[in-house]
C-alpha cells in the first residue's frame, strides 16, 4: 500500500508539471498571436503610396478619415515646389514630388513628417513638350507621376518633353542610373488632329509602371504604343504590336486575364490590352475604339477583375464597362454619364467620380444610384477604409462624402474645406500613413497630419 501511495503521489506531481507546461505553451502561443495581430494591425494603420492612384493603382486607401474635423486648421507643413500636375508619392518616410522651375524639371525629396527638403535634383528641360500646342494656360511642367519600385528602392520619372529617368534614391543623394529621351529615340511625332479643330498635344502625361524587372511606358511611337524597358539599364525589352499614339491619360495599368498578366492603357484612339507574360510580351488581346476630341481621354480607366471602366467627356461623353478575355473585349453596359478629369473609383458594387456633381453608378448595371454636390473641372477622389470618399477639386477644395455603403441612394457630404490650395487641383490627392497630401498645379504642396 505504501508503494502504491508513493506511485500515486508521483503521478500527481507529473500531472501538475505537464499541465503547467501545456498552459505555459498555450500562453506563449496566445502572446505570440496577439503580437502578430498587433503587428498586422499596426501595418493596417497606414501604407506607403508608391504609384499613381495609390498602393494598388485603384484609388483605395487602407486608412480612415471619418471627419474633416480631425484635420488641423492649418497644414502641418507646406512647401512651394516647381509647377506641374504630377502627384506626390510616399515611400519609406519620404515624399517624392516632380515639378518644373527655372528651365529645369526637378525631383524633390522631402521628409514626410516635417516637410524638410532632403534633396532636389534637376536637369534641363522645357516647360512644355516640343510638340506642345493648345491650352498652355491650363498646364505646364510635368504631368506624369513618378513610379517607386520597392524591390530596388529606385524611382522612375517621365518628363513632359519625353525625358525618361531611372533614379537610384537609396542613398542620401540621388544618382541617375540611366536616362533616355523618347522623342529622340523613337522620333515621336505630334499627336494627330481630331476632327476639324481638335488639335492638342500636352507632351508626355502618363506615369511609368514597374512590373517585375520591366518598366512599362506609353511611348506612342511607330515602333509601339507600349514599350517595355529593363528597369535597371533602360534597355528596350519589347514593343507592343499596336502602334497608336499616346493619349493624354494617367498611364498603363496591370490586370490579370484568365491567369495571364496583362497591361491596359487608354491611348489616343481607344483602349488597348496586351499580354506581358513570357514569350508573349506586347501581344494584343483586346482593343476598343474610343477617340476623344483633342485626344483628351484624361480620366484613367478603372479595373476590377476582368472588367474595365472607360470614360471621357467631349464628343464621347459617356462611360462604359467592358469585360476582357483572351479573345477580346465585350461591352457590358454604356451610359450617357461621364467624368472629364477625375478617374472613376470602384467600391463595393458602386462606381464614383466627381465632375460638376459627385456621381454614383451601379457597377453591375451602370444605372445611376444618385448624384449630388457641386464640383468643377479638376478633381480626384479616393476611397478610405471607412467607406468614405476624399475629393480634391477646383482651386483647392477638399470634400468628404459618404459612399453608398454608408448612405444608400443619397448624396451625403460629411464636410468641406475650401481654397486650401493656390491653384487648380489637377494633381492627385494622397492619403498615406496618417497624412493627407494636397498638391495643386502651381507646385504648392500642403500636408495635414491625422496623428502619428
Amino acid at each position: 500500500m505504501h508503494r502504491q501511495e508513493m506511485h500515486r503521489q508521483e503521478m500527481k506531481r507529473w500531472s501538475k508539471w505537464i499541465t503547467l507546461c501545456v498552459c505555459s505553451q498555450i500562453l506563449i502561443l496566445v502572446v505570440n498571436s496577439l503580437s502578430v495581430s498587433g503587428q498586422e494591425s499596426s501595418k493596417a494603420v497606414g501604407g506607403d503610396w508608391h504609384h499613381w492612384r495609390g498602393p494598388n493603382r485603384n484609388d483605395h486607401s487602407i486608412e480612415r478619415l471619418s471627419s474633416l474635423e480631425s484635420l488641423p486648421k492649418s497644414p502641418t507643413w507646406k512647401r512651394q515646389l516647381g509647377v506641374g500636375s504630377s502627384s506626390p508619392i510616399v515611400a519609406g518616410g519620404k515624399v517624392f514630388a516632380f515639378g518644373w522651375n527655372d528651365s529645369q524639371e526637378i525631383i524633390y525629396c522631402l521628409e514626410a513628417k516635417t516637410g524638410a527638403l532632403l534633396w532636389a535634383k534637376g536637369y534641363d528641360a522645357p516647360r512644355y513638350g516640343r510638340h506642345a500646342t493648345g491650352d498652355k494656360g491650363l498646364y505646364s511642367g510635368p504631368s506624369s507621376t513618378p513610379e517607386f519600385d520597392a524591390a530596388t528602392g529606385w524611382l522612375y520619372s517621365l518628363g513632359t518633353d519625353g525625358d525618361l529617368h531611372g533614379w537610384d534614391v537609396t542613398g542620401t543623394q540621388p544618382k541617375i542610373a540611366w536616362k533616355l529621351n523618347l522623342y529622340e529615340k523613337y522620333n515621336v511625332p505630334r499627336r494627330p488632329k481630331v476632327g476639324r479643330s481638335g488639335l492638342r498635344d500636352y507632351g508626355y502625361t502618363s506615369s511609368p509602371l514597374v512590373v517585375g524587372d520591366t518598366l512599362i511606358v506609353e511611348v506612342g511611337a511607330k515602333e509601339g504604343t507600349l514599350i517595355g524597358f529593363d528597369k535597371q539599364t533602360g534597355k528596350e525589352l519589347w514593343r507592343s504590336k499596336e502602334t497608336d499614339p499616346a493619349g493624354h491619360n494617367g498611364g498603363p495599368l496591370p490586370m490579370q486575364i484568365e491567369g495571364v498578366p496583362c497591361i491596359a492603357v487608354h491611348h489616343f484612339n481607344g483602349l488597348l490590352v496586351v499580354r506581358i507574360d513570357k514569350g508573349h510580351p506586347g501581344e494584343t488581346i483586346a482593343t476598343y475604339p474610343w477617340l476623344t476630341s483633342f485626344g483628351n481621354n484624361i480620366a484613367t480607366p478603372a479595373i476590377q477583375g476582368k472588367s474595365i471602366l472607360i470614360t471621357s467627356s467631349y464628343n464621347q461623353h459617356k462611360i462604359a464597362r467592358l469585360d476582357i478575355s483572351l479573345k477580346g473585349a465585350s461591352k457590358i453596359w454604356e451610359q450617357d454619364e461621364a467624368s472629364k478629369v477625375c478617374s472613376p473609383v470602384i467600391h463595393k458594387g458602386a462606381v464614383y467620380w466627381a465632375w460638376r456633381q459627385m456621381a454614383c453608378l451601379d457597377f453591375e448595371t451602370g444605372k445611376v444610384r444618385w448624384k449630388g454636390g457641386r464640383y468643377g473641372d479638376p478633381g480626384s477622389c479616393i476611397v478610405t477604409a471607412d467607406d468614405r470618399l476624399i475629393v480634391w477639386s477646383d482651386r483647392g477644395d477638399l470634400t468628404l462624402v459618404d459612399t453608398d455603403a454608408i448612405s444608400p441612394n443619397a448624396y451625403h457630404e460629411v464636410g468641406k474645406r475650401t481654397r486650401i490650395g493656390k491653384g487648380d487641383a489637377w494633381p492627385h490627392v494622397v492619403l498615406s500613413r496618417q497624412r493627407l497630401y494636397c498638391k495643386d498645379r502651381t507646385g504648392y504642396l500642403a500636408c495635414y497630419s491625422l496623428g502619428e
